[in-house]
């Protein structure tokens, strides 16, 4: 169960449902954070070690090991710490770890912002604002890309959208938890928009959200 005012956003990856979390973070003096991060940063905690991701005790220990300070090593942001993240995503045992650590968050006295997937619909299915931040295969594609050659990545758009596209076959095919948007979150596709265009779409839709929750307290 939430408490304080939680905005839950989800989505697929590169949506711009990241930096859109943040700013609303921003905007509303909540804390925010990056659940996908936490599976990355469980990741990288065992490619550092040495040891095997497949191995669930290792994937395990290393994810409770994830802190919340560690979340901002920048290396997280990197391709090969997204697929360490999916190689340690598939126990049960880890997601069960991570699920705690949202839900812990989630229930914060002063609310917070939680962008991912599964925000909705399983972290904190009470939340007051819920959005799902969607956009097409290719505009997210594009944008994966250009963020990654600006870290100095060298990587083909072409390759980043076969990334993509694979992670959507992923997500939409997990019989346990197909990725889905919660029936009470308001869709926000960002195809077509500029950053300051979405932000200013979902900060509105966030304000009468907490206008409606501060109503009914």
């Amino acid at each position: 169960m939430t408490s304080g005012f939680v905005i839950a956003v989800d989505g697929p990856a590169a949506s711009g449902k990241g930096t859109i979390a943040k700013r609303l973070g921003e905007a509303f003096g909540l804390p925010v954070l990056d659940t996908g991060l936490l599976y990355r940063a469980a990741g990288v905690l065992v490619e550092r070690a040495g040891l095997d991701a497949d191995d669930p005790m290792v994937a395990s220990r290393a994810a409770r090991a994830v802190t919340a300070e560690g979340l901002d090593d920048p290396m997280l942001r990197t391709r090969s710490a997204g697929e360490a993240a999916s190689r340690v995503a598939v126990h049960p045992v880890v997601r069960s770890i991570l699920l705690d650590f949202q839900r812990a968050f989630a229930a914060q006295p002063e609310g917070g912002v939680l962008d991912g997937r599964d925000i909705g619909t399983v972290i904190a299915p009470d939340a007051p604002a819920k959005l799902y931040v969607t956009a097409s295969p290719e505009v997210r594609a594009e944008r994966r890309w250009k963020q990654l050659t600006a870290q100095g990545e060298p990587v083909s758009l072409e390759d980043v959208l076969a990334d993509i596209r694979k992670r959507d076959a992923r997500d939409g095919g997990r019989e346990s938890a197909p990725m889905r948007a919660a029936e009470d979150a308001v869709l926000l596709d960002t195809s077509q928009m500029t950053i300051e265009h979405a932000f200013d779409v979902a900060r509105r839709i966030v304000e009468a959200a907490r206008a409606r929750w501060e109503s009914s307290q």
